[in-house]
């Protein structure tokens, strides 16, 4: 198992500048990075203390978020991203995208199921 630690929450939020400033002015939390995702529709942004990530804010994914918002999927640190892939296919594990994604800071993702559904993230920082 290759998980190093905890990555992050990324949390469905609809206007991403808003939900930066009150994760900044109300949680006092610092923003870490923020870009359009490959895919040219999502606004990420990534908010935390001290350079590490604990909130990604995602913009564009679901617009009818229930009344008590949503919280997407939850991220591990991974290394050897590939390696990992293989592992889960050859347990079984559903996958959510075939593909991992790279992100245009360099980091890869990989998004697989849970045994309620829920979406778990493994993230390799990129270089």
């Amino acid at each position: 198992m290759a998980v190093l630690g905890f990555e992050h929450v990324g949390v469905q939020i609809i206007d991403i500048e808003k939900s930066i400033k009150f994760y900044q002015d109300v949680v006092n939390l610092e923003l870490i990075d923020q870009f359009i995702h490959t895919d040219g529709k999502l606004k990420l942004a990534f908010l935390g203390l001290n350079g590490e990530i604990i909130v990604e804010l995602i913009e564009g994914y679901n617009p009818d978020l229930p009344e008590e918002g949503k919280v997407h999927h939850i991220a591990f640190n991974v290394n050897e991203i590939e390696k990992e892939k293989q592992r889960l296919v050859g347990l079984g594990v559903e996958l959510i995208f075939n593909d991992i994604t790279t992100l245009p800071n360099g980091a890869k993702y990989l998004f697989f199921k849970g045994p309620d559904r829920e979406w778990i993230e493994f993230y390799e920082a990129g270089n």
